[in-house]
């Protein structure tokens, strides 16, 4: 069943409850170093406001557990999205506060706050510990719409509990549509040959993924840390290179299911290989059949691996990417990367790229505008794939 859309609620001097993704990365200083996700609700809280709204933000940021840390507070989104829109965004020093309430009940039409992290407090993690949590949270809006993607996969307080105290009023922001656009219709019926690419550090929490993606996708290309789990399960030695034991059954389960009528799983070719994960360790490359060095790990994909994966690419009409596939953060470690994010920046293709970290990878490499569609969203984006809807989804009123 559709849902509702910001589109279908009438606005005008309506308190509008928002719940938007702020969890930003940040340095030492408290500088906010990609502000991808703020701008990414933009479209969402323009509408609002242009159509005579005022709104209630509400985010989280990291993972207090129930206690307030100075370094996890969300003032400076507030200050980056006043910046964004050009007028005063007013920072509210918690989130159910008394005091919140009777200052929201003064809001006009064009007032904007932004609560504080809504992680300070235990309930928003645990709603059945304190119903109230999400009770109060209610009280500020008319209308409740979700714009926070990244979150949706989660049963918490603001994203699923809250929602319950707006019968036909809780609604889906632009950037929740455009992801479910993305990710559901794009992907349900996509234009072939389809080419996944999944990396990242572990298999543990994208099996169930790649489960799905074989089923959907003519090729499965495999990098990241996670090669390492099934580089094991096929033998071969792996040095010092993370692996999760646990899983190489699964990882082998995977292995003989590639192909037979499903898609074809590629893994890495040839891999970089360092003595340690720091700038200037030594390394080389060797093929992903033979032995890895006592005393050296997997840090990137190889060159043959890049040209490997590149020419699959080529053919694509469609290609999802989640997941880094190798450690970025390290220039030296971040050319199969980065390569390949330049081979999707040259293609035709519909091209959806997700994740956090990569979506820093692909900021840093300066093609950001030339894929087809960024994903807000790390865990949700996989969930969303492998589950077909998410709990924060599910919770919004269906459209009549």
């Amino acid at each position: 069943m559709p849902k509702l859309s910001i589109t279908d609620l009438s606005l005008k001097d309506k308190k509008v409850l928002m719940r938007v993704d702020f969890n930003v990365p940040m340095d030492a200083e408290g500088i906010i170093t990609d502000d991808t996700r703020i701008r990414a609700t933009l479209p969402s809280i323009k509408y609002v406001l242009d159509h005579g709204g005022s709104l209630i933000l509400m985010s989280h940021l990291g993972r207090p557990d129930g206690k307030y840390y100075s370094k996890l507070s969300l003032r400076p989104c507030a200050n980056r999205l006043s910046q964004l829109l050009g007028r005063n965004v007013i920072f509210a020093p918690d989130c159910v506060r008394a005091d919140i309430g009777e200052v929201v009940k003064t809001f006009r039409p064009g007032h904007i706050m932004l609560l504080e992290n809504l992680r300070f407090h235990r309930a928003e993690e645990f709603p059945d510990e304190d119903k109230t949590f999400a009770e109060k949270l209610s009280k500020y809006g008319d209308v409740y719409v979700n714009d926070a993607f990244g979150t949706a996969h989660r049963s918490h307080s603001s994203t699923t509990s809250v929602a319950k105290y707006f019968p036909g009023k809780a609604a889906a922001g632009f950037l929740l549509e455009k992801e479910i656009k993305f990710l559901g219709d794009t992907l349900k019926k996509p234009k072939r040959p389809f080419c996944a690419i999944v990396g990242g550090s572990k298999i543990s929490s994208k099996c169930g993924v790649i489960e799905a993606l074989l089923k959907k996708a003519d090729i499965v290309m495999i990098g990241g840390g996670m090669a390492y789990t099934f580089f094991k399960a096929q033998g071969f030695p792996i040095g010092n290179s993370i692996h999760e034991d646990e899983f190489i059954e699964i990882a082998k389960e995977l292995i003989q299911s590639s192909g037979n009528g499903r898609g074809r799983l590629m893994l890495p070719s040839d891999i970089v290989v360092a003595k340690e994960i720091k700038v200037g360790a030594p390394m080389q490359v060797v093929k992903a059949g033979g032995a890895i060095p006592d005393g050296f790990e997997g840090v990137d994909i190889g060159p043959e691996t890049v040209k490997a994966f590149s020419d699959a690419l080529r053919s694509a009409a469609t290609v999802f990417w989640n997941g880094p596939l190798g450690v970025f953060e390290i220039p030296a470690f971040a050319k199969g990367t980065n390569e390949i994010a330049h081979m999707l920046a040259k293609l035709s293709a519909t091209t959806i790229v997700g994740g956090g970290d990569l979506l820093a990878a692909v900021q840093a490499a300066g093609i950001a505008d030339k894929l087809t569609h960024l994903s807000t969203g790390g865990g949700a984006t996989l969930e969303y794939i492998e589950y077909g809807t998410l709990p924060g989804i599910e919770a919004l009123s269906d459209k009549s």
